[in-house]
């Protein structure tokens, strides 16, 4: 499951539909909340070194809480997010059960602290290859339950078929996949790609934390102005001439050569073996990324490969599900987790 370009799935449409040129209009900031959002559960940082890349993984809670009924849980972010994103759901579960779970969440490579080599492409089997290298670390010898939002959740699908033993409890958060190509697509998608490395892929900057903010809440009128002014400071960082530019690398932008193949896609989802819970928003219109190339009956379509899966929908609630309703997420997650005879 590659995404081709800037992932249209992606967190706040900080990108438009694929094909479309991505907006680098500022937006007027606001000032700040006096009172950011206060986490109730902080985390620690984790730095282990993934192939090549030094990784920056969000950790509430240490290995000695993982156990055979509670294991590590692993949330995977999306497209233009960051791992400290999943912070607001992390303090629902406490609210409801306590500090007693192992939850990590690592930042992509070229997202947020993870910092490795210059690149000028990304391609999605390297997030396959980097959860395989983080489980290994933090996880070697057991299971864990897995969920992933947006890109996040296409790669947890992918990487629980390929990996079946590995995953215990699987959690999809609108990670829809992509529409299907064909393969006379490929030259044109080549030659794309090959024009688009002439020149340097840039992203949009913003004045003060402030503005930042003010972004964030542009794309998402349901996040509250104290949650867009904690996730500022970890969304964003200060460049040296000042301005504050989003903790991502501008080649995440780039259209990806390769084509998204749907027969492949299926084959890996069929051999998935954990539970799986699908968990959607009421306002979340996929017409807005693809139009009617990838109507949600197509997609309706795919999941009916998976034979152990549950559907929940969240209100109201658009793309990010963590953000517009943590309180409501957290709660399905325990149910979903902590169920028997799944």
């Amino acid at each position: 499951m590659n995404p081709p370009g800037p992932p249209q799935e992606g967190a706040y449409r900080w990108a438009k539909p694929e094909g479309s040129p991505v907006s680098d209009t500022d937006h007027p900031a606001p000032a700040c909340p006096a009172e950011p959002y206060r986490p109730r559960r902080h985390a620690d940082s984790l730095h282990p070194d993934l192939r090549g890349h030094r990784y920056h993984v969000s950790s509430w809670g240490g290995p000695e809480l993982a156990g055979a009924t509670r294991p590590t849980l692993v949330l995977l972010h999306g497209w233009m997010d960051v791992g400290a994103s999943f912070q607001f759901v992390v303090d629902a579960l406490d609210a409801i059960e306590g500090p007693v779970r192992r939850i990590v969440a690592p930042d992509w490579r070229g997202f947020g602290r993870t910092r490795g080599p210059a690149t000028d492409s990304y391609w999605f089997p390297d997030y396959l290859g980097d959860l395989d290298a983080l489980l290994d670390a933090l996880s070697p010898d057991a299971p864990v339950d897995l969920v992933g939002h947006s890109m996040g959740g296409n790669v947890a699908m992918i990487y629980a078929g390929v990996r079946p033993p590995r995953i215990r409890r699987l959690v999809n958060l609108e990670g829809f996949g992509m529409p299907a190509t064909q393969p006379s697509e490929a030259p044109g998608r080549y030659a794309q790609w090959l024009d688009s490395l002439r020149a340097p892929a840039r992203l949009q900057s913003y004045a003060d934390l402030g503005a930042v903010a003010a972004r964030l809440r542009s794309n998402n009128p349901l996040l509250g102005a104290d949650k867009a002014a904690w996730l500022a400071p970890h969304w964003a960082e200060r460049r040296d001439d000042g301005r504050w530019q989003l903790r991502a690398d501008p080649a995440h932008k780039r259209l990806n050569p390769t084509l998204y193949r749907v027969d492949e896609v299926l084959e890996v989802w069929r051999r998935i073996e954990a539970p799986m819970l699908w968990v959607d928003g009421d306002r979340t219109d996929t017409t807005r990324w693809w139009g009617q190339r990838y109507p949600r009956e197509d997609f309706e379509q795919r999941l009916a490969v998976l034979p152990r899966l549950q559907r929940h929908r969240l209100s109201p609630c658009g793309h990010m599900l963590h953000h517009d309703q943590p309180q409501a997420l957290a709660r399905r997650l325990l149910d979903f987790l902590d169920a028997e005879g799944l």
